[in-house]
Protein backbone atom coordinates (compact mmCIF):
# COMPACT_ATOMS: atom_id res chain seq x y z
CA UNK A 1 0.00 0.00 0.00
CA UNK A 2 1.14 3.40 -0.92
CA UNK A 3 2.92 5.52 2.01
CA UNK A 4 0.27 8.61 3.53
CA UNK A 5 3.13 11.41 1.87
CA UNK A 6 3.99 9.90 -1.82
CA UNK A 7 0.05 9.33 -1.83
CA UNK A 8 -0.49 13.26 -1.15
CA UNK A 9 2.28 13.89 -3.90
CA UNK A 10 0.77 12.01 -6.47
CA UNK A 11 -2.96 13.42 -6.27
CA UNK A 12 -1.00 17.11 -5.66
CA UNK A 13 1.10 16.68 -8.42
CA UNK A 14 -1.70 15.28 -10.86
CA UNK A 15 -3.94 17.90 -9.57
CA UNK A 16 -1.69 20.71 -10.71
CA UNK A 17 -0.92 18.95 -14.01
CA UNK A 18 -4.69 19.26 -14.84
CA UNK A 19 -4.82 22.45 -13.34
CA UNK A 20 -2.34 23.89 -15.26
CA UNK A 21 -2.88 22.16 -18.63
CA UNK A 22 -6.09 22.39 -19.07
CA UNK A 23 -6.77 24.63 -22.11
CA UNK A 24 -4.36 22.51 -24.00
CA UNK A 25 -6.32 19.02 -22.98
CA UNK A 26 -9.52 20.09 -23.66
CA UNK A 27 -8.15 19.90 -27.44
CA UNK A 28 -7.25 16.79 -27.09
CA UNK A 29 -10.05 14.02 -27.68
CA UNK A 30 -9.49 12.53 -24.46
CA UNK A 31 -11.02 13.26 -21.29
CA UNK A 32 -9.33 13.48 -18.07
CA UNK A 33 -10.24 10.38 -17.09
CA UNK A 34 -7.76 8.57 -19.63
CA UNK A 35 -4.93 10.98 -18.23
CA UNK A 36 -6.45 9.67 -14.21
CA UNK A 37 -6.42 5.71 -15.30
CA UNK A 38 -3.02 5.84 -17.47
CA UNK A 39 -1.17 7.56 -14.18
CA UNK A 40 -2.78 4.87 -12.22
CA UNK A 41 -1.65 2.09 -14.35
CA UNK A 42 2.11 3.77 -14.65
CA UNK A 43 2.23 3.97 -10.49
CA UNK A 44 -0.02 0.89 -9.95
CA UNK A 45 0.93 -2.83 -10.44
CA UNK A 46 0.95 -3.09 -13.71
CA UNK A 47 3.95 -1.40 -14.23
CA UNK A 48 6.14 0.57 -11.72
CA UNK A 49 4.22 -1.20 -8.66
CA UNK A 50 5.02 1.91 -6.60
CA UNK A 51 1.41 1.15 -4.74
CA UNK A 52 -1.49 -1.87 -4.98
CA UNK A 53 -4.80 -0.92 -4.20
CA UNK A 54 -6.35 -4.69 -2.62
CA UNK A 55 -10.40 -3.98 -3.53
CA UNK A 56 -10.87 -7.53 -1.68
CA UNK A 57 -9.28 -6.36 1.44
CA UNK A 58 -10.35 -2.69 1.50
CA UNK A 59 -13.68 -3.24 0.52
CA UNK A 60 -15.22 -1.06 3.21
CA UNK A 61 -13.29 1.57 2.66
CA UNK A 62 -13.92 1.45 -0.95
CA UNK A 63 -17.58 0.90 -0.25
CA UNK A 64 -17.77 4.32 1.39
CA UNK A 65 -15.67 6.52 -1.15
CA UNK A 66 -17.78 5.14 -4.46
CA UNK A 67 -20.85 5.68 -2.12
CA UNK A 68 -20.58 9.48 -1.33
CA UNK A 69 -18.59 9.89 -4.89
CA UNK A 70 -22.50 8.51 -6.37
CA UNK A 71 -24.18 10.78 -4.43
CA UNK A 72 -22.13 13.98 -4.85
CA UNK A 73 -22.54 13.29 -8.76
CA UNK A 74 -26.28 12.88 -8.71
CA UNK A 75 -27.20 15.69 -6.62
CA UNK A 76 -25.21 17.66 -9.49
CA UNK A 77 -27.08 16.12 -12.08
CA UNK A 78 -30.40 16.58 -10.64
CA UNK A 79 -30.38 20.60 -9.96
CA UNK A 80 -29.35 20.64 -13.51
CA UNK A 81 -32.50 19.38 -15.09
CA UNK A 82 -33.95 21.88 -16.87
CA UNK A 83 -37.42 22.84 -16.51
CA UNK A 84 -40.05 21.85 -16.22
CA UNK A 85 -40.44 18.53 -15.66
CA UNK A 86 -42.79 16.48 -17.92
CA UNK A 87 -43.87 13.20 -18.96
CA UNK A 88 -43.31 13.56 -22.26
CA UNK A 89 -39.60 14.66 -22.12
CA UNK A 90 -38.95 12.14 -19.38
CA UNK A 91 -40.35 9.44 -20.80
CA UNK A 92 -37.08 8.30 -22.36
CA UNK A 93 -34.75 8.19 -19.63
CA UNK A 94 -37.41 6.48 -17.48
CA UNK A 95 -37.76 3.94 -19.74
CA UNK A 96 -33.84 2.95 -20.50
CA UNK A 97 -33.36 3.38 -16.47
CA UNK A 98 -36.57 0.74 -15.87
CA UNK A 99 -36.94 -1.42 -19.23
CA UNK A 100 -33.73 -0.80 -20.75
CA UNK A 101 -32.16 -1.35 -17.60
CA UNK A 102 -33.47 -5.20 -16.90
CA UNK A 103 -32.86 -6.58 -20.26
CA UNK A 104 -28.96 -5.18 -20.00
CA UNK A 105 -29.28 -7.51 -17.19
CA UNK A 106 -30.86 -10.04 -18.64
CA UNK A 107 -28.56 -10.31 -21.36
CA UNK A 108 -25.26 -10.02 -19.55
CA UNK A 109 -26.67 -12.26 -16.90
CA UNK A 110 -27.48 -15.00 -19.72
CA UNK A 111 -24.34 -14.38 -21.65
CA UNK A 112 -22.01 -14.30 -18.46
CA UNK A 113 -23.71 -17.63 -17.21
CA UNK A 114 -22.56 -19.18 -20.81
CA UNK A 115 -19.05 -17.45 -20.61
CA UNK A 116 -18.22 -17.35 -17.56
CA UNK A 117 -20.23 -20.20 -15.90
CA UNK A 118 -21.20 -18.04 -12.59
CA UNK A 119 -24.17 -19.48 -10.83
CA UNK A 120 -27.13 -17.51 -11.86
CA UNK A 121 -27.51 -15.70 -8.35
CA UNK A 122 -23.37 -14.30 -9.65
CA UNK A 123 -24.72 -13.20 -13.11
CA UNK A 124 -27.38 -11.34 -12.17
CA UNK A 125 -25.27 -9.26 -9.71
CA UNK A 126 -22.93 -8.88 -12.17
CA UNK A 127 -25.40 -7.75 -14.60
CA UNK A 128 -26.53 -5.13 -12.20
CA UNK A 129 -23.15 -4.15 -11.41
CA UNK A 130 -22.43 -3.19 -15.31
CA UNK A 131 -25.83 -2.37 -16.40
CA UNK A 132 -26.10 1.21 -14.32
CA UNK A 133 -24.66 4.09 -16.57
CA UNK A 134 -21.92 5.82 -14.32
CA UNK A 135 -22.70 9.90 -13.24
CA UNK A 136 -19.57 10.63 -12.27
CA UNK A 137 -17.45 9.64 -15.28
CA UNK A 138 -19.98 10.59 -17.64
CA UNK A 139 -20.21 14.30 -17.40
CA UNK A 140 -18.46 15.02 -21.12
CA UNK A 141 -21.89 13.67 -22.37
CA UNK A 142 -23.78 14.95 -19.83
CA UNK A 143 -26.29 18.49 -18.91
CA UNK A 144 -23.44 21.21 -18.55
CA UNK A 145 -25.55 23.66 -16.60
CA UNK A 146 -29.51 24.12 -15.77
CA UNK A 147 -29.84 26.22 -18.48
CA UNK A 148 -28.45 23.15 -21.03
CA UNK A 149 -31.83 22.12 -23.01
CA UNK A 150 -29.53 19.83 -25.40
CA UNK A 151 -31.74 16.50 -25.75
CA UNK A 152 -28.93 13.71 -26.60
CA UNK A 153 -27.55 15.53 -22.58
CA UNK A 154 -30.42 15.38 -20.95
CA UNK A 155 -31.35 11.98 -21.77
CA UNK A 156 -28.10 10.56 -20.87
CA UNK A 157 -28.15 12.73 -17.53
CA UNK A 158 -31.56 11.66 -16.64
CA UNK A 159 -30.98 8.19 -17.24
CA UNK A 160 -27.71 7.97 -15.62
CA UNK A 161 -29.33 10.22 -12.48
CA UNK A 162 -32.19 7.17 -12.11
CA UNK A 163 -30.35 4.10 -12.94
CA UNK A 164 -28.23 3.61 -10.37
CA UNK A 165 -30.99 3.40 -8.28
CA UNK A 166 -33.15 0.95 -10.39
CA UNK A 167 -30.16 -1.44 -10.38
CA UNK A 168 -30.46 -2.23 -6.94
CA UNK A 169 -33.40 -4.24 -7.27
CA UNK A 170 -31.57 -6.83 -9.57
CA UNK A 171 -28.41 -6.68 -6.79
CA UNK A 172 -30.71 -8.08 -4.47
CA UNK A 173 -32.37 -10.58 -6.19
CA UNK A 174 -28.99 -11.97 -7.04
CA UNK A 175 -28.32 -11.95 -3.60
CA UNK A 176 -31.03 -13.75 -2.73
CA UNK A 177 -29.98 -16.50 -5.64
CA UNK A 178 -27.01 -16.87 -3.48
CA UNK A 179 -28.98 -16.70 -0.12
CA UNK A 180 -27.34 -13.79 1.09
CA UNK A 181 -30.60 -11.97 1.07
CA UNK A 182 -34.55 -12.87 1.82
CA UNK A 183 -36.76 -12.73 -1.22
CA UNK A 184 -39.61 -14.73 0.25
CA UNK A 185 -41.26 -17.95 -2.04
CA UNK A 186 -41.72 -17.43 -5.42
CA UNK A 187 -39.77 -13.92 -4.98
CA UNK A 188 -43.02 -12.34 -3.58
CA UNK A 189 -40.45 -10.18 -1.14
CA UNK A 190 -38.19 -9.07 -3.66
CA UNK A 191 -40.65 -7.80 -5.65
CA UNK A 192 -43.30 -6.04 -3.20
CA UNK A 193 -40.43 -4.44 -0.61
CA UNK A 194 -37.21 -4.87 -2.73
CA UNK A 195 -39.11 -3.00 -6.35
CA UNK A 196 -42.33 -1.20 -5.21
CA UNK A 197 -41.45 -0.12 -1.86
CA UNK A 198 -38.17 0.74 -2.27
CA UNK A 199 -38.53 2.26 -5.68
CA UNK A 200 -41.50 4.20 -4.46
CA UNK A 201 -40.81 5.63 -1.04
CA UNK A 202 -36.94 6.55 -2.50
CA UNK A 203 -38.83 9.47 -4.84
CA UNK A 204 -41.19 10.27 -2.24
CA UNK A 205 -38.46 11.42 0.28
CA UNK A 206 -36.54 12.70 -1.98
CA UNK A 207 -39.56 14.81 -3.84
CA UNK A 208 -40.60 15.50 -0.38
CA UNK A 209 -37.14 16.68 0.61
CA UNK A 210 -36.52 18.70 -2.05
CA UNK A 211 -39.61 20.44 -1.82
CA UNK A 212 -39.90 21.15 2.01
CA UNK A 213 -36.04 22.88 1.70
CA UNK A 214 -36.78 25.10 -0.83
CA UNK A 215 -39.94 26.46 1.00
CA UNK A 216 -38.06 26.50 3.95
CA UNK A 217 -35.14 28.27 2.57
CA UNK A 218 -37.58 30.85 0.56
CA UNK A 219 -39.36 31.76 3.69
CA UNK A 220 -36.61 32.47 5.61
CA UNK A 221 -34.66 34.66 3.26
CA UNK A 222 -37.85 36.66 2.93
CA UNK A 223 -39.24 38.29 -0.03
CA UNK A 224 -35.80 40.27 -1.05
CA UNK A 225 -34.17 36.68 -0.61
CA UNK A 226 -31.21 38.60 0.12
CA UNK A 227 -30.38 36.63 3.73
CA UNK A 228 -26.99 34.25 3.24
CA UNK A 229 -26.74 31.28 4.08
CA UNK A 230 -24.10 28.17 3.52
CA UNK A 231 -25.94 27.29 0.10
CA UNK A 232 -23.36 24.12 -0.02
CA UNK A 233 -23.85 22.86 3.64
CA UNK A 234 -28.06 23.24 2.99
CA UNK A 235 -27.13 20.69 -0.48
CA UNK A 236 -24.57 18.29 1.70
CA UNK A 237 -27.42 18.77 3.91
CA UNK A 238 -30.11 17.26 1.60
CA UNK A 239 -28.09 14.97 0.30
CA UNK A 240 -27.35 13.42 4.03
CA UNK A 241 -30.99 13.55 5.29
CA UNK A 242 -32.74 12.27 2.57
CA UNK A 243 -30.11 9.29 1.66
CA UNK A 244 -30.32 8.62 5.54
CA UNK A 245 -34.33 8.71 5.59
CA UNK A 246 -33.92 6.47 2.94
CA UNK A 247 -31.72 3.41 4.15
CA UNK A 248 -33.38 3.41 7.39
CA UNK A 249 -36.60 2.89 5.54
CA UNK A 250 -35.32 0.45 3.12
CA UNK A 251 -35.95 2.77 0.46
CA UNK A 252 -33.37 2.95 -2.61
CA UNK A 253 -31.63 6.30 -1.41
CA UNK A 254 -29.83 6.91 -4.64
CA UNK A 255 -33.08 7.44 -6.36
CA UNK A 256 -33.79 9.51 -3.38
CA UNK A 257 -30.96 12.19 -3.14
CA UNK A 258 -31.23 12.37 -7.53
CA UNK A 259 -35.47 13.39 -7.47
CA UNK A 260 -34.42 15.63 -3.99
CA UNK A 261 -32.24 17.70 -6.54
CA UNK A 262 -34.43 17.82 -8.94
CA UNK A 263 -37.65 18.75 -6.90
CA UNK A 264 -35.04 21.23 -5.08
CA UNK A 265 -34.08 23.07 -8.67
CA UNK A 266 -38.08 22.88 -10.20
CA UNK A 267 -39.13 24.33 -7.05
CA UNK A 268 -36.60 27.07 -6.43
CA UNK A 269 -37.67 28.24 -10.33
CA UNK A 270 -41.26 28.55 -9.38
CA UNK A 271 -41.43 30.19 -6.50
CA UNK A 272 -38.71 32.95 -7.98
CA UNK A 273 -41.30 33.17 -10.95
CA UNK A 274 -38.62 31.85 -13.40
CA UNK A 275 -41.22 29.50 -14.64
CA UNK A 276 -44.52 29.96 -16.40
CA UNK A 277 -47.39 28.35 -14.42
CA UNK A 278 -49.52 28.79 -17.61
CA UNK A 279 -46.64 27.15 -20.17
CA UNK A 280 -44.27 25.45 -17.75
CA UNK A 281 -41.77 27.23 -19.69
CA UNK A 282 -38.64 29.05 -18.21
CA UNK A 283 -38.74 32.50 -18.34
CA UNK A 284 -36.69 34.89 -19.89
CA UNK A 285 -34.65 37.87 -17.88
CA UNK A 286 -35.84 41.11 -20.02
CA UNK A 287 -32.86 43.24 -21.78
CA UNK A 288 -34.02 45.98 -19.67
CA UNK A 289 -33.72 44.02 -16.23
CA UNK A 290 -30.13 42.16 -16.73
CA UNK A 291 -28.75 44.03 -14.25
CA UNK A 292 -30.97 43.62 -11.60
CA UNK A 293 -30.15 41.22 -8.92
CA UNK A 294 -31.87 37.63 -9.56
CA UNK A 295 -33.12 35.70 -6.30
CA UNK A 296 -30.27 33.13 -5.06
CA UNK A 297 -30.95 29.46 -5.61
CA UNK A 298 -29.71 26.82 -2.90
CA UNK A 299 -29.94 24.40 -5.87
CA UNK A 300 -27.58 26.72 -8.51
CA UNK A 301 -25.44 28.14 -4.99
CA UNK A 302 -24.45 24.59 -4.03
CA UNK A 303 -23.57 23.38 -7.51
CA UNK A 304 -19.86 24.72 -8.05
CA UNK A 305 -18.76 23.18 -4.65
CA UNK A 306 -20.35 19.87 -5.36
CA UNK A 307 -18.77 19.57 -9.09
CA UNK A 308 -15.65 20.27 -7.67
CA UNK A 309 -16.03 17.24 -5.01
CA UNK A 310 -16.96 15.49 -8.40
CA UNK A 311 -13.93 15.91 -9.99
CA UNK A 312 -12.28 15.41 -7.04
CA UNK A 313 -13.44 12.01 -6.80
CA UNK A 314 -12.82 11.07 -10.33
CA UNK A 315 -9.15 11.55 -9.75
CA UNK A 316 -8.82 9.35 -6.28
CA UNK A 317 -11.05 6.74 -7.83
CA UNK A 318 -9.96 6.34 -10.88
CA UNK A 319 -6.01 6.13 -9.67
CA UNK A 320 -7.37 3.45 -7.14
CA UNK A 321 -9.16 1.96 -10.31
CA UNK A 322 -5.55 1.55 -12.19
CA UNK A 323 -3.77 0.87 -9.02
CA UNK A 324 -5.80 -2.37 -8.68
CA UNK A 325 -5.31 -3.64 -12.05
CA UNK A 326 -2.07 -6.56 -12.97
CA UNK A 327 -1.01 -7.38 -16.16
CA UNK A 328 -3.01 -10.96 -15.53
CA UNK A 329 -6.15 -9.18 -14.80
CA UNK A 330 -7.16 -9.00 -18.35
CA UNK A 331 -8.01 -12.08 -19.76
CA UNK A 332 -9.68 -12.93 -23.10
CA UNK A 333 -13.00 -13.85 -21.04
CA UNK A 334 -13.18 -10.43 -19.02
CA UNK A 335 -12.72 -8.84 -22.74
CA UNK A 336 -15.27 -10.56 -24.44
CA UNK A 337 -17.75 -9.84 -21.90
CA UNK A 338 -16.97 -6.06 -21.69
CA UNK A 339 -16.89 -5.80 -25.85
CA UNK A 340 -20.99 -7.97 -25.11
CA UNK A 341 -21.28 -5.41 -23.29
CA UNK A 342 -20.43 -2.38 -25.06
CA UNK A 343 -21.38 -3.28 -28.97
CA UNK A 344 -25.06 -5.54 -28.22
CA UNK A 345 -26.31 -5.67 -24.47
CA UNK A 346 -26.09 -1.69 -23.60
CA UNK A 347 -27.35 -0.88 -27.73
CA UNK A 348 -29.90 -3.31 -28.29
CA UNK A 349 -31.47 -2.58 -24.67
CA UNK A 350 -31.40 1.05 -25.62
CA UNK A 351 -33.03 0.11 -28.69
CA UNK A 352 -35.81 -1.49 -26.73
CA UNK A 353 -35.93 1.13 -24.74
CA UNK A 354 -36.62 4.02 -27.13
CA UNK A 355 -38.87 1.89 -28.93
CA UNK A 356 -41.40 4.24 -30.30
CA UNK A 357 -39.72 7.52 -29.16
CA UNK A 358 -39.18 9.19 -32.18
CA UNK A 359 -35.82 10.07 -31.51
CA UNK A 360 -33.72 10.29 -34.88
CA UNK A 361 -31.47 7.24 -35.10
CA UNK A 362 -28.61 9.04 -34.93
CA UNK A 363 -29.43 9.89 -31.04
CA UNK A 364 -30.68 6.57 -30.67
CA UNK A 365 -27.27 5.00 -31.29
CA UNK A 366 -25.34 7.68 -29.79
CA UNK A 367 -27.17 7.18 -26.54
CA UNK A 368 -26.45 3.11 -26.92
CA UNK A 369 -22.87 3.81 -27.56
CA UNK A 370 -22.21 6.04 -24.63
CA UNK A 371 -23.52 3.93 -21.84
CA UNK A 372 -20.05 4.66 -20.08
CA UNK A 373 -19.14 2.41 -16.68
CA UNK A 374 -17.50 4.00 -13.46
CA UNK A 375 -17.64 4.36 -10.03
CA UNK A 376 -21.73 3.14 -9.65
CA UNK A 377 -20.08 -0.32 -10.56
CA UNK A 378 -17.26 -0.20 -8.07
CA UNK A 379 -19.86 0.56 -5.41
CA UNK A 380 -22.27 -2.23 -6.47
CA UNK A 381 -19.74 -4.44 -6.36
CA UNK A 382 -18.54 -3.50 -3.10
CA UNK A 383 -21.93 -3.30 -1.64
CA UNK A 384 -22.55 -7.32 -2.45
CA UNK A 385 -18.65 -8.06 -0.88
CA UNK A 386 -19.36 -6.22 2.16
CA UNK A 387 -23.05 -8.20 2.35
CA UNK A 388 -21.07 -11.95 2.62
CA UNK A 389 -20.54 -12.58 -0.71
CA UNK A 390 -17.98 -15.79 -1.25
CA UNK A 391 -14.15 -14.87 -1.86
CA UNK A 392 -13.77 -17.14 -5.02
CA UNK A 393 -17.17 -15.10 -6.76
CA UNK A 394 -16.15 -11.98 -5.55
CA UNK A 395 -12.66 -12.35 -6.94
CA UNK A 396 -13.92 -13.38 -10.23
CA UNK A 397 -16.55 -10.46 -9.92
CA UNK A 398 -13.82 -7.98 -9.42
CA UNK A 399 -11.81 -9.33 -12.09
CA UNK A 400 -14.33 -8.64 -14.47
CA UNK A 401 -15.72 -4.96 -13.31
CA UNK A 402 -12.35 -3.92 -13.45
CA UNK A 403 -11.86 -4.70 -17.28
CA UNK A 404 -15.20 -3.46 -18.31
CA UNK A 405 -14.52 0.11 -16.05
CA UNK A 406 -11.03 0.38 -17.68
CA UNK A 407 -12.01 -0.20 -21.47
CA UNK A 408 -15.31 1.42 -21.26
CA UNK A 409 -13.08 4.76 -19.96
CA UNK A 410 -10.40 4.01 -22.47
CA UNK A 411 -13.08 3.47 -25.46
CA UNK A 412 -15.77 5.63 -24.72
CA UNK A 413 -13.27 8.48 -23.61
CA UNK A 414 -11.84 8.51 -26.56
CA UNK A 415 -14.39 8.49 -28.69
CA UNK A 416 -17.09 11.06 -26.55
CA UNK A 417 -15.55 14.23 -28.39
CA UNK A 418 -15.19 13.35 -31.93
CA UNK A 419 -18.87 11.50 -31.95
CA UNK A 420 -20.82 14.71 -30.01
CA UNK A 421 -18.88 17.13 -32.04
CA UNK A 422 -20.13 14.95 -35.17
CA UNK A 423 -23.59 14.66 -33.36
CA UNK A 424 -23.90 18.65 -32.98
CA UNK A 425 -22.49 19.60 -36.47
CA UNK A 426 -25.43 17.89 -37.91
CA UNK A 427 -27.37 19.04 -35.60
CA UNK A 428 -26.98 22.50 -36.50
CA UNK A 429 -27.32 21.70 -40.02
CA UNK A 430 -30.87 20.50 -39.74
Amino acid sequence: MISTPVWFLLVGGLLLFMALTTSRLKALPITSAIIYLAVGLVVGPTVLHVFHFNPLKQSALLEVLTEVAVLISLFSAGVKMPAPVSWRRWRTPVLLATVSMAATVAMVAGFAHYLLGLPLGACIILGAIVAPTDPVLATDVQIRHPGDQDELRFTLTCEAGMNDGSAFPFVMLGMGLLGLHEVGETGWRWLAIDVVWATVAGVAVGIAGGYLLARLVWKIRGSRQQREMLDDFLGLGLIGTVYGISVLIDAWGFLAVFFAAVTLHQTELKLAGLVSGATGEVARVPACKESAVLPTLVSEGSLVFKEHLERLSEVVLILLVGGMLFIDSWSWPAVVFALFLFVVARPLSVLIGMAGSGAPWRMRGLTGWFGVRGIGSLYYLMYVIQHGLPEYLALQLIQVTLVVITLSVLVHGASVKPLMNVFWRRQRLN
